[in-house]
C-alpha cells in the first residue's frame, strides 16, 4: 500500500505543469525550471541595463536612440531565453520566491493570432494583478509586459485561451533587484517623462512617426483599483493589439508594457474603463527609435501627442 501510495505522488509531480524559481546567487537573473522536465527559462539581465546598438555610420544600419535609460529590443531578449509551448485552452504557472521583486511576461506566437490571460496569483484564491492579452500577429508585435510582484507566495499564471490550433510561446525573466538594480520600468518612466490623467470614462489616442519602433506605456493609480484597455491601432478600427488590464492597487503594481509598433500609421489608445472616480495616470514614451526611417531626435516631443 506504501509502495502505490508513493508511485501516485511520483505520476502526480510528472504530471504537473508548474514552475518554479531556482535562486541564483551570482546574479540577478534566475532560471524557472519545470518540475516535469520541460524546457528552463534563462534569463538575461533586466531590461534598460543592456547597451543600445551602436550607429555604423551611412552602410544601411539603423542607430538606435532614446532618452532615459538604453533599450533592450524584445528580440534581444528572446533569443537568450529557452521559452516553452502553452498548447490552445491550456494553463501554465510559475512560481517564484519573495526575493523576486518583478517578472517581465513575453508572449508570442509563429504569426497565428494570439488570445491569453496572464494574472499574477498571491495566495489562494488571489489574484491582484490580471490582463488578458489579444495580438493579431503575435510574431510581428510579441507581448511584452512587466508585472511587480511585492510580498510573498506569488506565482505567474499564463492561460491559452485560443484554441487548440493556436498555440503560443511564453518566457518569463525574474528580477531580483538590489544595489544593482536600474530599479522600476514603472517608476523610471514616471522620472524622466510628462504624464497625463485619465479620467474614469475618457480615451485618450497617443499618433506616433514611422522611426519609432517600439513603444512604452505606463499606467498607475495612487493606490485605487486600476480598469483600462490598452489598444494598438493602425489605421481605422484596426487592432493590432489589445491588453486589458486590471490591478488591485495601481501604486503599488503599476502596469508597464513595451509594445512593438512596425509599419506606419499606428496609434495607442488607452480607455479608462473604470467610473469616474477612478483616475488613472498614463505615461506612453517611445522605446526604440530607428532614425534612419524618417524621424531624427529633433521630432517634435519625440514624436509624441496627446489628444
Amino acid at each position: 500500500m506504501k509502495y502505490y501510495t508513493n508511485l501516485l505522488a511520483l505520476s502526480a509531480i510528472a504530471g504537473s505543469s508548474a514552475f518554479v524559481v531556482q535562486p541564483n546567487a551570482s546574479s540577478r537573473g534566475t532560471s524557472l525550471r519545470s518540475v516535469n522536465g520541460s524546457p528552463e527559462f534563462p534569463t538575461a539581465t533586466s531590461q534598460g541595463t543592456a547597451g543600445v546598438k551602436p550607429s555604423v555610420g551611412s552602410t544601411g544600419a539603423s542607430s538606435l536612440t532614446k532618452s532615459g535609460p538604453q533599450p533592450t529590443s524584445t528580440q534581444e531578449i528572446w533569443e537568450t531565453l529557452a521559452p516553452v509551448t502553452v498548447q490552445g485552452d491550456t494553463l501554465r504557472t510559475c512560481s517564484f520566491d519573495e526575493d523576486v521583486e518583478r517578472v517581465e511576461v513575453f508572449l508570442k506566437s509563429e504569426g497565428r493570432p494570439l488570445n491569453a490571460n496572464v494574472e499574477l496569483w498571491q495566495g489562494p484564491d488571489n489574484a491582484p494583478q490580471k490582463m488578458s492579452v489579444y495580438l493579431e500577429d503575435g510574431s510581428l508585435r510579441p507581448f511584452r509586459a512587466t508585472v511587480e510582484c511585492p510580498g510573498s507566495s506569488n506565482a505567474i499564471s499564463i492561460r491559452n485561451t485560443g484554441q487548440m490550433e493556436f498555440p503560443l510561446t511564453a518566457g518569463v525573466e525574474a528580477d531580483y533587484g538590489g544595489s544593482d538594480s536600474a530599479g522600476s520600468p514603472s517608476e523610471n518612466i514616471s522620472a524622466t517623462s510628462t504624464s497625463r490623467v485619465i479620467q474614469g470614462g475618457a480615451v485618450y489616442t497617443t499618433p506616433f512617426p514611422p522611426a519609432v519602433q517600439s513603444v512604452q506605456v505606463m499606467l498607475k493609480s495612487d493606490g485605487r483599483p486600476l480598469n483600462a484597455r490598452v489598444e494598438l491601432l493602425q489605421g481605422p478600427n484596426n487592432n493590432k493589439q489589445v491588453m486589458e488590464i486590471y490591478t488591485e492597487d495601481g501604486s503599488e503594481r503599476a502596469f508597464y508594457a513595451i509594445i512593438d509598433t512596425p509599419g506606419v500609421g499606428n496609434v495607442v489608445r488607452i480607455v479608462n474603463t473604470a467610473t469616474v472616480e477612478f483616475p488613472i495616470t498614463a505615461c506612453v514614451e517611445p522605446y526604440v527609435v530607428d532614425n534612419s526611417a524618417g524621424a531624427g531626435e529633433s521630432s517634435s516631443a519625440r514624436g509624441i501627442t496627446w489628444s
